[in-house]
């Protein structure tokens, strides 16, 4: 576990119960804090409160999904700047193309990547920001 990174806080936005605490177990291993919402408007409930260092968004969800709650991060100044891995089963060039086209920082496939891939990617873009 790094110490050091338990300074940054981590967003899970996912309504897959096992996923989500998959992820956050992951993410708390190496160190990071972290919250999990199981849909959008939990999501921007959270973002009205706190302020994470990044968001990883499922795209299907229940109540709002990521691509409405993509919009309204970059959309708000206190948010548009928190960069949002996004983490979906969807794969089509239009879904991925319009994600990254409303402000997506990284697009993974969940079939095409595991969770170390997410980890690492996080780790990569916060020591990057620390730098």
């Amino acid at each position: 576990m790094n110490r050091n990174n338990i300074n940054y806080h981590i967003l899970i936005v996912e309504d897959e119960e096992y996923l989500a605490r998959v992820l956050q177990d992951n993410l708390k291993l190496s160190g990071y804090a972290t919250t999990v919402a199981n849909d959008g408007k939990k999501a921007l409930d959270h973002l009205a409160h706190a302020t994470p260092d990044i968001i990883i968004l499922d795209l299907l969800m229940p109540k709002h999904d990521g691509f409405y709650v993509l919009e309204h991060v970059k959309k708000n100044n206190a948010w548009k700047d928190i960069p949002v891995f996004v983490l979906s089963n969807l794969g089509e060039a239009h879904d991925i193309k319009r994600a990254m086209e409303l402000g997506a920082a990284d697009y993974f496939i969940k079939s095409h990547n595991t969770i170390m891939d997410v980890v690492t990617r996080v780790t990569q873009l916060l020591e990057k920001k620390k730098s």
